[in-house]
């Protein structure tokens, strides 16, 4: 998402990307996502950048963090980058406090033509102007520029060591403030699970975990000023339903495991046409026989199975979205425009912002170009949409 929010003639970048892969494959991923980042910042030269992201190291951190600190040390280096002389780094590296950990990185680019840019400490509850180049790793609990939280436990207990949670920034650019947030939300444990209700259990607990971070940064504490959250939320189409509408012609078998009688897969067939099967539906399984559903006219025939921001209508707002689902891409980099058959395809990365944000955005003209996809977008999504 880019703009002139701030100022007159001030361009905003917002970019947001579930990275994980990167790290996982750097040497087939990592240059092709660096290549696509660059190419964005070009295409919008912006003023002022966030990249804010997601499962940032990958899922083996401590085997990784020779590639963390070559991507860190390119992004800041580059020839592409050249013009942004400040810039702030925030990378939640302490994978050995697993009460803290939220694999969050948070990146902030300053164009040498920006003047008067501030960030806010929250120590001191003031100002302070940027310069420089700057990184901060490994505790950031400690660090007055940022506030950062990981979700209880006890919001997800499928998951032991979940790294869900969120980082907040605040800005000041010609007299306007403004908060920043990374966040990631959880994710849908079983498809099977979430196949059972509607609205699903894992959309429960996503709902519970964004009202927190929405109550924190409007608390008393600090001044209220416009705000835009932005990272993976996990957002998931209403399962249930979207089943059911693909599947509306077809009938289900459903099969159980031998020792416990539990549910472990339903298969879904046309009622005639020899019985084909159209969808298998597993744990991790999510195979639909005709991906280009989910790609024809960007999906929006499925946007009806996006509700989850519903609940949260007067308080987050967000561009009209003109791209394809954005999880789950393919990790393997020969097959970038394919999605896994892992989960039904959702748009799981957004940029969204307050009300008072949304006057600051709609206050120019808005149009907005196809993204590219997921780890920016190699395995899952990124997100730059211009105001």
């Amino acid at each position: 998402m880019a703009g002139k929010a701030a100022a007159p003639g001030t361009a905003v970048l917002l970019v947001t990307a579930n990275v994980g892969s990167l790290f996982d494959d750097p040497e087939n991923l990592q240059k092709n996502w660096l290549r696509e980042f660059y190419q964005v910042v070009h295409t919008h030269k912006p003023h002022f950048m966030a990249l804010h992201c997601q499962e940032f190291g990958g899922k083996n951190y401590e085997a990784s963090m020779s590639h963390v600190d070559k991507f860190v040390k390119e992004l800041l280096s580059s020839d592409a980058m050249k013009e942004y002389n400040r810039a702030r780094v925030y990378l939640d590296e302490n994978y050995k406090s697993q009460e803290h950990f939220t694999a969050l990185g948070s990146f902030y680019f300053l164009h040498e033509s920006l003047k008067n840019i501030y960030q806010f400490d929250f120590k001191a509850k003031k100002y302070r102007k940027v310069a420089g180049k700057e990184i901060y790793s490994d505790t950031l609990e400690s660090t007055p520029m940022l506030e950062k939280e990981k979700f209880p436990q006890d919001y997800f207990p499928e998951c032991k060591w979940s790294r869900k949670g969120f980082i907040r920034t605040r800005w000041c650019i010609a007299d306007c403030a403004f908060d920043l947030v990374n966040i990631h939300l959880f994710h849908d444990a079983s498809n099977l699970v979430a196949w059972e209700t509607s609205p699903s259990v894992y959309s429960g607990i996503r709902h519970k975990a964004l009202g927190y971070v929405l109550d924190r940064i409007i608390d008393q504490r600090f001044e209220k000023v416009s705000y835009f959250v932005f990272g993976d939320f996990n957002f998931r189409l209403d399962s249930k339903s979207v089943v059911e509408t693909l599947c509306t012609k077809a009938t289900m078998q459903t099969v159980r495991a031998a020792d416990t009688n539990e549910v472990v897969k339903l298969i879904f067939r046309e009622s005639d046409n020899d019985r084909k099967v159209m969808l298998q539906l597993e744990k991790k399984l999510f195979d639909y026989f005709n991906q280009e559903v989910f790609r024809d006219n960007n999906g929006t025939a499925l946007l009806e199975f996006d509700k989850e921001l519903s609940v949260f209508k007067d308080r987050l707002y967000e561009l009209d979205i003109s791209f394809p689902p954005s999880y789950p891409y393919s990790e393997d980099a020969r097959q970038g425009e394919q999605y896994m058959n892992t989960r039904c395809p959702a748009w799981c990365d957004r940029i969204l912002m307050s009300p008072s944000a949304k006057e600051l955005v709609l206050r120019v003209s808005v149009c907005c170009p196809s993204p590219g996809h997921r780890g920016m977008w190699s395995a899952g999504s990124g997100l730059a949409q211009p105001w």
